[in-house]
């Protein structure tokens, strides 16, 4: 299970580990500035240690890489961003004979679930893994209440430089 952060992994988690042995999946390439990056990463291994579960930190802190495919890609920056993340945990299940990969996007409201769910079923292909969808958006109050409950770090954007741009001067920035 790919994991973007411990808020969005407590839901999906909770509803996994009953039907599978889940284990983590940590690289977020995308994530802007460093210090987000860290935080975000030591809550998840907080997270990973209280609930047992196993993690994989995969690659380096990458900003650089991810910035150089998005900066010029405006309107497909999302769609980077999403393919290399599940690109990467659907080549890591391959490699580790692991019949499934999935994605915690799936439980924020905010993220393209279709894009996700296009990506995971052609990286899926790609790979010869199953893509595990599940739409997790219903359980986000309940997982947003147990985040707090846990002092887990909660982000204010979703990761990259574009979105904490968009996060604190608005949308409209790319018309000034």
């Amino acid at each position: 299970m790919h994991i973007c952060c411990a808020p969005c992994a407590i839901m999906p988690f909770e509803h996994l580990k009953n039907e599978f042995d889940v284990t983590g999946f940590w690289f977020n390439h995308n994530i802007h500035p460093v210090t987000e990056y860290y935080s975000r990463q030591k809550s998840v291994k907080d997270f990973s240690k209280e609930v047992n579960l196993h993690l994989i930190k995969h690659g380096k802190y990458g900003l650089v890489d991810f910035v150089k495919k998005a900066v010029f890609a405006d309107t497909k920056r999302c769609f980077i961003c999403y393919y290399d993340r599940l690109d990467a945990a659907a080549e890591y299940a391959k490699e580790n004979d692991y019949k499934y990969f999935t994605t915690t996007l799936l439980y924020s409201k905010r993220q393209n679930h279709e894009l996700i769910q296009e990506i995971g079923y052609a990286l899926a292909k790609k790979y010869g893994v199953e893509f595990y969808y599940s739409d997790f958006r219903p359980y986000w109050t309940e997982g947003r209440e147990k985040a707090i409950a846990n002092g887990y770090y909660r982000q204010k954007y979703c990761g990259c430089i574009f979105s904490e741009m968009e996060r604190y001067l608005g949308k409209e920035v790319n018309k000034m």
